[in-house]
């Protein structure tokens, strides 16, 4: 009777143990799954700030190329003027006063003087302006590459997030391995079903492309922000009196440097505001998992 007794009961008993397995797997989905789009929408908003900083950049360092090269147009319309000029001084390197002392001495008319030392004057002010606005620019396109280098660097899916999506991902494993038993066991699995299918996405969510963008991104500002002060330094040695009015190679070659530092800054910038804007996708793709997940959790 006892054995008899035990035959019948055993059934019972596997059945038990199996919906506890069920019941166990459903509350594991629940546990590691829920809460983590919240953690990805702060990702998202830092992405999306991040991008509007280094636009910022990316404007200032192609404002500063222009400048840069609109002086180097009146520079060289400047040079056009004194060339004549300073061919009939006797020095080797005449500054402007030098020239204009000799030209004074060899014009015939006063007027001539005057309309010549007007232009000289005028474009004397409007290159120095455009050398400022273009050192200027540089220094805030280098500001705005340096936050954007911190920003960047920081915003990344941190361990705890990544070892939860991977505790998602076994629960989910382990709950879809139990619903077999659990239907033959009368238990009603529509909503497990469910579950599965919306949490089992996690699986095929790369976390990884996320924080691969903020490394091209931080690194994008990074050289944004070494151009960028590399060119801020040069502007303004050139746009300096000391080498405004001395050496003319030395302030052509610095001008130059200085506009070619600043196109490299707006492309460093440019780059870091694009993976700055294609992170945000990225999260915003890896968000929707998130939500279609823990609405099935409800």
């Amino acid at each position: 009777m006892p054995k008899y007794f035990a035959f019948l009961i055993l059934p019972f008993l596997a059945s038990g143990a199996y919906a506890d397995e069920y019941s166990m797997a459903l509350n594991q989905v629940r546990t590691n799954c829920s809460n983590i789009s919240g953690q990805l929408e702060n990702l998202k908003k830092m992405a999306g700030i991040n991008t509007a900083i280094t636009g910022v950049g990316t404007a200032a360092g192609a404002g500063a190329t222009i400048a840069g090269i609109a002086k180097a147009g009146t520079d060289s319309k400047l040079e056009q003027i004194l060339s004549p000029l300073k061919s009939v001084s006797s020095e080797n390197n005449p500054s402007l006063d030098e020239v204009l002392a000799v030209y004074d001495a060899n014009a015939k008319h006063s007027a001539a003087l005057n309309d010549v030392k007007n232009e000289i004057s005028n474009l004397n002010k409007q290159s120095r302006t455009l050398g400022n606005v273009r050192t200027g620019l540089l220094g805030a396109s280098t500001a705005t590459n340096i936050a954007g280098a911190v920003i960047a660097s920081k915003n990344k899916v941190d361990d705890d997030l990544y070892t939860q999506i991977d505790n998602c991902v076994k629960s989910v494993n382990a709950l879809e391995n139990s619903l077999g038993q659990a239907r033959m066991d009368g238990v009603d699995i529509t909503n497990a079903q469910q579950i599965v299918l919306s949490c089992g996405k996690w699986r095929d969510v790369d976390l990884h492309a996320i924080d691969s963008k903020s490394n091209v991104a931080t690194w994008s500002s990074v050289i944004g922000a070494g151009t960028g002060l590399a060119g801020t330094i040069t502007s303004a040695a050139a746009n300096s009196n000391s080498v405004r009015y001395g050496d003319d190679r030395k302030e052509k070659n610095l001008n130059s440097a200085a506009n070619v530092l600043a196109g490299g800054t707006a492309i460093a910038s440019g780059v870091s505001t694009v993976f700055n804007a294609t992170q945000i996708s990225a999260v915003k793709k890896v968000v929707a998992v998130a939500q279609d997940c823990e609405e099935a959790l409800k």
